[in-house]
């Protein structure tokens, strides 16, 4: 995929870029990926663009971080769930 490098950013349009980033929940090379698409091609679908998968995979980590246990866990150890005695057998 093809790279581009923009040099000489002023630090306040940095720094408002990583805010933004932040608010939307993306890092600041994705956020900047989804303006360039946004302004390029204005009726396009924010859904179409995928933000990368690591992306995805942190914030699919935050959301299972985020739930909390109902009913205290299971009691019975590995092996009682699984139904393996002592000897390895069912």
């Amino acid at each position: 995929m093809p790279q581009v490098l923009v040099r000489n950013l002023p630090d306040d349009v940095h720094r408002a870029l990583r805010m933004r980033a932040a608010n939307h929940g993306r890092s600041t090379t994705a956020e900047l990926r989804q303006i360039i698409v946004d302004t390029v091609f204005p009726g396009r679908a924010r859904e179409q663009i995928k933000p990368p998968l690591e992306e995805r995979l942190a914030a699919l980590a935050r959301e299972v971080d985020a739930i909390t246990l109902r009913d205290s866990p299971d009691p019975r150890s590995d092996d009682e769930i699984l139904g393996y005695n002592e000897h390895g057998v069912w």
